[in-house]
């Protein structure tokens, strides 16, 4: 017997690199137009970055972005942290946002982290900062990661 505590057996997703996720992400055509690029990867998580467009101002005198524009951010990058863990993409079943402070034009950075894997449910949060480090938004979704069935035959 060993004096070692048993490893956890990785989970399926665990072993996607910074590039195999970036592939991923870049299929979707959204995420194309939101200019979105996988900076890092880590075991609980994902940092990505969105490059600002014109199209996200709702005001066009103060030049703020929308808000659903930052409450998208922030699934995908809650979604993304799953990623790393699940090695596929996962159904939002809930998710809140909270807004910090205004978002000004600028390229955005989303912090995604897992919080708690479950059989069925799991939690992730994702803040975004602006190119100073300023939080501007953050929130928390629940996603189902339960596994796929199997292929019918």
């Amino acid at each position: 017997m060993s004096d070692r505590p048993a490893e956890k057996p990785k989970s399926p997703g665990a072993d996607l690199t910074l590039q195999q996720i970036e592939e991923i992400v870049t299929r979707a055509p959204f995420h194309k137009w939101l200019g979105l690029k996988v900076i890092a990867v880590h075991d609980d998580g994902i940092e990505l970055k969105a490059t600002w467009r014109e199209e996200w101002v709702v005001n066009i005198e103060r030049r703020y972005t929308h808000g659903g524009i930052l409450a998208t951010l922030i699934d995908l990058g809650a979604d993304w942290a799953m990623v790393r863990k699940t090695g596929r993409g996962v159904p939002t079943i809930d998710m809140r946002v909270d807004y910090h402070a205004v978002a000004m034009p600028g390229d955005l950075t989303i912090k995604g982290k897992v919080i708690r894997m479950g059989g069925q449910f799991s939690v992730a949060e994702a803040s975004i900062y602006d190119a100073q480090g300023k939080l501007l938004a953050s929130g928390r979704g629940t996603y189902f990661t339960a596994p796929p069935p199997p292929p019918k035959a």
